[in-house]
């Protein structure tokens, strides 16, 4: 009876009370809000986006900022204190993004309006005639929306503001994977051969004719001018130098994107030298466990030994995916000892595509919407498996899936009472924080079997801790490419493969790495906290479930939730 009352004060089970009259209007302007009219939005189905587009994007965001903060907040509930502190956080991305003209940069090395278009179809159930409709529209739409794109990717080469040439070889297999000879091979094409036949005939062969020209003409032809434009000017244009301080206003731009990605107000200095501390404590750590597996050799050597022993890698992508699918369900069972809530949305296993595949990282959760037929889904690299291996398996698992990646954004679709953007929202620190946390959470749930398994569980933390290095390294110390590669492979067991592309990731998105470790310490700190001043009282379910009570958040926010969970629960 005490833990439920405990629950209940703390808004656990219903997240949150009624939004205030004057911030439930602006929400509601700022939710309602299309930068198109009902006729543009007919022409541009994908959106438009211009300079002009962000310029207008940026200055009502401006707008929106002014009214927030003129609400007075210290008379609103708590739950809505969060929400204007959320809105806030995110209104100030379209500034930063227009005042800094990220938005001439739109791809990154594994992610871009060309990829994500890929996943179209998903969006469709396609058991009605106008899901058909609809997806036949988008994809005649795509060379627009493909042209948009390349005429800002074209200014930012102009201004220095894009992709260093050095990341950039076999980028092409983002583009060209989609390139080919007959529209029916075409992966756009997969809906239109599996037309319901509840249809009319009319309805079938209307679909298919104009299936074929979306295809032909929106889809490849939007491809062919992404190739031209990428083959003939990008690539050959690209800068020889590597990080955002090359760009204009560049070490003013990385420290904005430091704080937005970490969520703290921490100089780069200081998120350099933590990562430094933080590389030096985890290389003890490896020392005892490589003692523990009984290797006579240095740190080194045994890395050497775990990046080319064979009993460490699988043989086929299908033993790959069973070992992430067996530890994905040993994890699903010990859930109930760490959460009181669990989310209803299910979750499956399923191979990175090939088009992604050759420059993606080693794993992803990609999520799904609540109404959606369709799972969260975790993805596990099958590309170069000798440069997968399995050691690390466990962490990657308990990371992307669950009590990582699904578990988290899946309760937090699920809350009840919260502003519908909030549902959705996004913030690295607290989700790749959790993520990484959740790795840790994996040595109380037994998840690491052997000795190579927790060094694995070490190289990836490991590997966060050497972010905050290599990632300020790289756009505020003039780090090259090489010397991060070199940087990764001395501290960590990854493969090479995995520490070039990884590298490549950091060049191309500034800050984002720095999330992880950040975030990380920070749960870690405020258990610590809870679990001295609880004492007896601590109980690892209620803290969780506090964690996870308001949605994603910002480090700031996490502490005043926590800090509040604390103090309902002594008065309790």
């Amino acid at each position: 009876m005490k833990k439920l009352l405990v629950l209940l004060a703390f808004g656990l089970f219903t997240a949150c009370q009624p939004t205030g009259v004057g911030l439930d209007a602006i929400l509601t302007e700022i939710e309602e809000k299309n930068f198109l009219t009902e006729e543009e939005r007919e022409q541009f189905p994908l959106g438009r986006y211009t300079e002009q587009d962000f310029k207008n994007r940026a200055e009502f965001a401006e707008r929106m900022i002014a009214k927030l903060q003129k609400l007075h907040t210290s008379e609103m509930e708590f739950t809505d204190q969060i929400s204007v502190e959320l809105m806030l956080y995110r209104l100030q991305e379209d500034v930063d993004k227009y005042k800094y003209q990220s938005y001439l940069n739109p791809i990154l090395i594994d992610a871009g309006f060309h990829m994500s278009f890929v996943g179209r179809p998903r969006r469709y159930r396609f058991d009605k005639v106008g899901d058909f409709d609809n997806y036949i529209r988008d994809l005649k739409a795509f060379p627009e929306y493909a042209q948009q794109h390349i005429d800002l990717m074209r200014k930012g080469l102009s201004l220095g503001i894009a992709l260093p040439k050095a990341i950039l070889d076999g980028y092409d297999v983002t583009y060209n994977t989609h390139l080919v000879a007959d529209y029916k091979e075409s992966s756009f094409y997969t809906p239109f051969l599996k037309i319901p036949d509840s249809f009319s005939e009319g309805d079938k062969s209307r679909i298919h004719k104009e299936g074929k020209e979306a295809v032909e003409l929106g889809a490849l032809a939007g491809y062919g001018l992404v190739k031209n434009f990428f083959d003939n000017e990008y690539i050959p244009n690209a800068p020889d130098k590597t990080g955002a301080a090359h760009w204009p206003n560049g070490a003013e731009y990385y420290q904005v994107r430091a704080n937005h990605f970490s969520t703290l107000d921490m100089s780069v200095k200081e998120i350099h030298e933590l990562g430094l501390s933080e590389v030096k404590r985890i290389q003890e750590e490896m020392e005892a466990v490589k003692e523990k597996a009984g290797f006579k050799g240095t740190r080194k050597e045994f890395i050497q030994f775990l990046r080319t022993d064979p009993q460490f890698y699988p043989k086929t992508p299908r033993e790959l995916l069973s070992f992430a699918a067996y530890l994905s369900k040993k994890a699903d069972g010990k859930l109930p000892s760490l959460f009181s809530r669990l989310p209803r949305q299910p979750y499956t296993v399923e191979p990175v595509a090939p088009h992604l595949a050759p420059k993606y990282t080693g794993g992803r959760y990609s999520g799904a919407p609540l109404n959606s037929t369709r799972p969260g889904e975790y993805w596990v690299n099958t590309y170069d498996l000798p440069s997968r291996p399995l050691y690390v398996m466990p962490s990657l698992t308990l990371h992307e899936a669950v009590p990582g990646h699904h578990l988290q954004s899946a309760l937090t679709k699920e809350l009840e009472g919260l502003p519908s953007f909030r549902n959705n929202m996004y913030i690295s620190a607290f989700g790749e924080g959790w993520g990484l946390y959740s790795e840790y959470l994996g040595i109380e749930m037994g998840m690491y079997e052997t000795p190579y398994e927790d060094f694995g569980r070490l190289t990836y933390e490991m590997w966060r801790a050497c972010r905050l290095v290599v990632d300020t390294g790289i756009h505020a110390y003039g780090w090259q490419r090489q010397q991060v590669i070199d940087y990764l492979a001395e501290n960590t067991a990854l493969s090479i493969h995995e520490c070039t592309t990884e590298t490549d990731r950091y060049i191309a998105w500034p800050a984002q790495a720095l999330s992880y470790k950040i975030g990380e310490l920070k749960i870690k700190e405020l258990r610590q906290k809870a679990t001295l001043e609880l004492g007896a009282d601590f109980d690892i379910r209620e803290f969780h479930d506090a964690l996870l009570s308001q949605g994603t958040l910002t480090l700031p926010l996490l502490e005043k939730v926590i800090n509040r969970y604390i103090a309902d629960k002594k008065g309790a």
